[in-house]
């Protein structure tokens, strides 16, 4: 029974990469950043692919640029936008300073780049008008006066080769409250009076909307964040009219269209299929084909996708553990070793577990079911090892003298015994994996995490409730249905002796 067990989770697994890797091999894959620009310049590529005849797939919010990058490198997305900037000092390090030195380095990693999409979207940093009027701050180097100033910025710019580690080095700046936190939440730190500067992009719809000063950079720090296109070379073979669609929009897009388009996005609400589809329409004489998606279908979408996260992973851990704890709580010495590796495992922070599964396994589902699976393991095990070590030995004794093997006795009298809490590890694995599964979205596996991330990008509480109410309703789900379990599974006897206790 236990063998089969293993074989169905493995298929399951396996039926799920193997229809991933069909799904890359069908469609050309384009990846965007966690941002809204990003976002935008996805769907445009997107659609456009799609204009010319050619099955397109945006995997939206996948991170940040190492994230992507190393998804374009193993082939798992084929397309994404980046800006000269991040290529020049935080992917190559600044090994190279000219373009033709930049492409030679890309074309050996079988990757080309696009001309420049028209617009630069350079890194500045920002402050209230009023507070840097009442303050006198108009340059970047005015902030040395102001050491008492709390600075917020997005978490990729703390540690950026091009962000604040350089930008503190070459001004000088002195200031110590210094905090990382996602981009669209620095704006509304600002607005709240609770952050006194941020980082900014040169085109984010919010400077305006907040009446925002931009500081000079009177030093030069940043350098200039052309918008490109990078994609995999073997698409000039595998799909050259996507390559054709994706040059055309070389050029297009000025600064003040993309604040826009930004604007749009961020602050009216508009679907950012729906602003792209307009300026292709604008731009070209053509309105791709851009099928809205209900609310209906997003959550349909999603629960498939979290029940899938969420079902691979704890089948695998049940498979996993039980046997596990069983050696435990027979072989003590071993057992504790088990024990602290899974103890360990379950400190490790679940983001930064997620990311370590990147470089072995992608992006998608089958890095966040690992780290979900390692994550379960804990609980079931430990309940497990102690059920079993927490038996009678007049109870051992007993099947000891009825002649039982030590198979029959631990299949037919410890493990009812312990039932009731290895079921109770399962189910703290099962409701911990629902929440946790949705931090799977930030890696593209989608689920609940999606309308999340969505929603506090956009700054939309619906959103943000399409995924959170849904995912605390299938753990309460979940809790319910392991309650019906130790009805139905555990021995009526243990039941009657736990009331009794």
């Amino acid at each position: 029974m236990e063998g089969r067990t293993v074989n169905k989770a493995s298929l399951a697994l396996a039926l799920w990469l193997l229809f991933s890797g069909c799904l890359a091999d069908s469609a050309v894959i384009v990846g965007s950043k966690k941002f809204t620009e990003s976002i935008l310049l996805g769907e445009l590529v997107v659609q456009q692919i799609r204009s010319a005849g050619v099955n397109a797939i945006h995997r939206r919010e996948l991170g940040g640029s190492r994230v992507l990058w190393n998804a374009l490198l193993t082939g798992e997305i084929d397309i994404y936008p980046e800006y000269t900037g991040t290529l020049y000092y935080e992917i190559f390090s600044r090994q190279v300073t000219e373009e033709a030195e930049l492409r030679r380095l890309l074309v050996a990693q079988g990757i080309e780049m696009s001309r420049p999409l028209g617009f630069n979207n350079t890194y500045a940093l920002g402050m209230k008008e009023a507070v840097a009027e009442r303050l006198n701050i108009r340059k970047i180097s005015d902030l040395v006066r102001h050491p008492e100033l709390v600075l917020g910025f997005s978490n990729e710019f703390m540690a950026r080769a091009d962000g604040w580690p350089g930008l503190r080095t070459r001004y000088g700046l002195p200031q110590r409250q210094v905090s990382g936190l996602d981009h669209d939440l620095a704006y509304r730190g600002l607005a709240q009076g609770s952050l006194q500067v941020i980082d900014l992009y040169s085109t984010d719809a919010e400077i305006d909307y907040y009446g925002l000063r931009v500081l000079e950079d009177d030093r030069h720090y940043f350098p200039d964040y052309k918008a490109l296109l990078l994609y995999r070379r073997d698409l000039l073979k595998q799909a050259p009219e996507a390559v054709t669609a994706l040059h055309s929009l070389e050029g297009r897009l000025d600064s003040a269209s993309m604040a826009a388009m930004n604007a749009q996005v961020k602050l009216e609400r508009v679907p950012d299929f729906q602003v792209a589809g307009n300026f292709l329409e604008q731009t070209f004489g053509h309105r791709p084909q851009a099928s809205p998606v209900t609310a209906w279908q997003r959550f349909y979408r999603h629960t498939k996708e979290h029940l899938v996260l969420v079902g691979i992973s704890l089948t695998s851990a049940i498979v996993v553990a039980i046997p596990l704890g069983v050696i435990a709580a027979y072989r003590p010495r071993l057992g504790s070793i088990i024990l602290s590796i899974a103890g360990i495992i379950q400190t490790i922070p679940a983001l930064a577990l997620l990311v370590f599964m990147i470089p072995l396994l992608g992006i998608g589902g089958p890095p966040a079911v690992v780290a979900l699976f390692l994550y379960s393991l804990l609980p079931i095990l430990r309940n497990t090892h102690t059920g079993l070590h927490d038996i009678s030995p007049q109870l051992r004794e007993s099947a000891v003298a009825l002649g039982l093997s030590t198979g029959a006795r631990l299949r037919l009298v410890e493990l009812p015994m312990a039932s009731r809490a290895i079921l109770a590890g399962i189910k703290t694995s099962a409701v911990i994996n629902v929440g946790t599964a949705t931090l799977g979205a930030l890696i593209g596996a989608g689920g609940y995490g999606q309308p999340i991330l969505t929603g506090i990008r956009l700054d939309d509480v619906s959103l943000i409730l399409e995924g959170a109410i849904p995912a605390a309703g299938l753990a309460m789900l979940v809790q319910g249905l392991f309650e019906w379990a130790d009805r139905a599974i555990v021995p009526k006897g243990l039941r009657l002796a736990e009331r009794k206790r």
